[in-house]
């Protein structure tokens, strides 16, 4: 593992495929430019809008989602996440599924979320997630870069469940990925802190693209963006506009912080 930068995109997806790819174009460009080598696009990064639309296109987005992100691995050189988009399993149902994918465009990791969003906010706004998403059933992969790291997936709303990240920290993740549509509502109270927290526990870099604004009718994303590393402390944060955080993943940091703080080596309960 060396020392690189990493991206974590910010963007605000509509309910319009094409549209949503060239912004998502336009923002990796930027990171690119940058100096980033490791980018991920958030949950929803080429799709967000009402279920029966997303059903009704799936096909549709699945494809393209995935050429997209093997195109724009082949042209910058960029390893980069797609941190979720629907792939069908049935005429009714998707997977909400992250693919990650190397600078030659091959596939080196894919995970379905398990989670799913069913809740009931206070502020009136309700969420159906498992209407038209199956869960996975496979706990998330990790990868391991020879360059940047091992790598662990997951997806938004699996942020609420530690276990997951323990899972991954054991499997020997360095960076945790947690591409989000966080809501506003929460995402005031909960985004941050919930980040922090994994960081911190699982003496990680956690890497957390994020959607943000107005989408379609209610539906509003927290944004915030942020590369966090294995101390907890926020490296970079995106704000609440569409843009990119970045930050630079260094392998002396985690072995010193890991070093100063040995807290997975001291489990009693596996």
């Amino acid at each position: 593992m060396k020392s690189y930068l990493a991206a974590a995109i910010q963007m605000t997806s509509q309910p319009e495929l094409e549209r949503n790819l060239v912004q998502a174009e336009e923002l990796i460009e930027l990171a690119v430019r940058r100096g980033a080598e490791l980018v991920s696009l958030p949950e929803n990064f080429s799709f967000l809008g009402a279920e029966e639309e997303k059903i009704g296109q799936a096909k549709a987005i699945a494809q393209a989602s995935e050429k997209f992100l093997k195109r724009m691995a082949q042209r910058f050189q960029i390893t980069i996440l797609g941190g979720g988009f629907p792939v069908p399993v049935d005429t009714n149902r998707v997977y909400n599924t992250a693919l990650l994918i190397d600078p030659s465009g091959t596939e080196l990791a894919r995970y379905e979320k398990v989670h799913l969003f069913d809740v009931n906010l206070p502020d009136g706004n309700t969420y159906q997630e498992s209407s038209t998403v199956m869960a996975g059933i496979q706990m998330p992969p990790v990868y391991p870069s020879e360059n940047l790291g091992t790598l662990g997936l997951s997806i938004c709303y699996d942020v609420r469940f530690p276990e997951l990240y323990r899972h991954l920290a054991y499997k020997g993740a360095d960076i945790l990925f947690i591409p989000a549509a966080f809501t506003a509502y929460t995402g005031k109270d909960h985004w941050q802190i919930l980040l922090q927290a994994r960081a911190i526990e699982n003496t990680c870099y956690v890497i957390a693209p994020a959607q943000t604004g107005q989408h379609y009718a209610l539906r509003q994303s927290h944004g915030h963006a942020m590369i966090i590393d294995p101390w907890g402390v926020i490296l970079d944060d995106a704000g609440d506009t569409p843009g990119v955080a970045i930050a630079e993943i260094k392998p002396a940091r985690l072995e010193q912080v890991r070093r100063q703080m040995p807290s997975l080596q001291h489990r009693v309960f596996v």
